[in-house]
């Protein structure tokens, strides 16, 4: 059975491990040079000192996935609206736990007083994370044609969004 736990700082490692492969594999980052693992570590903090969800997904002891929120934009009038980030170790792929995770990370989202979650989703061909986050109840919102380049081609950006609890029909105060 798959675990969706808050992280800890032990799990470091194997995040960084599990995004490494992500930005050596994949386009659904345009990052280019994994990160370090206290550069991964920094950045979990930050996320942590906004009283925002860092979530992992663990089987067995091992740390399978991991998923999280930051703010869209770092302007005060953004601060109910939070980017999602979700990524699964490819041995754990088809085992539903990138559904567990970003279903435990909407919630925790919510809870934390997010009332949009966004979805920038690398490379319009990704759609394992378009078809994942449709399933969680995302709505397309566009795509940003051709403004990444990644592996020697152009890559698109698909944008995505989810209201969550009163959404924007009341004020957040």
């Amino acid at each position: 059975m798959t675990l969706i736990r808050p992280s800890r700082p032990e799990d470091v490692a194997r995040i960084t491990a599990i995004y490494a492969h992500h930005v050596r594999h994949g386009t659904g980052t345009f990052e280019t040079d994994p990160p370090t693992e206290e550069d991964m570590a920094a950045r979990r903090q930050d996320v942590l000192s906004k009283n925002l969800p860092y979530l992992v997904a663990e089987k067995d002891g091992d740390v399978l996935g991991f998923a999280y929120c930051n703010w869209f934009k770092p302007r005060p009038a953004y601060r109910f609206s939070a980017e999602d980030s979700i990524y699964i170790d490819d041995k754990a792929r088809g085992q539903r736990v990138g559904t567990e995770l970003l279903s435990a990370l909407v919630a925790a989202s919510e809870k934390a007083g997010i009332r949009k979650l966004i979805a920038v989703i690398g490379d319009s061909a990704n759609l394992g994370s378009i078809n994942l986050h449709r399933a969680q109840g995302f709505g397309h919102v566009g795509v940003l044609k051709d403004c990444g380049w990644k592996f020697d081609k152009w890559l698109d950006v698909v944008l995505m969004e989810r209201e969550l609890g009163a959404g924007s029909s009341t004020s957040p105060a």
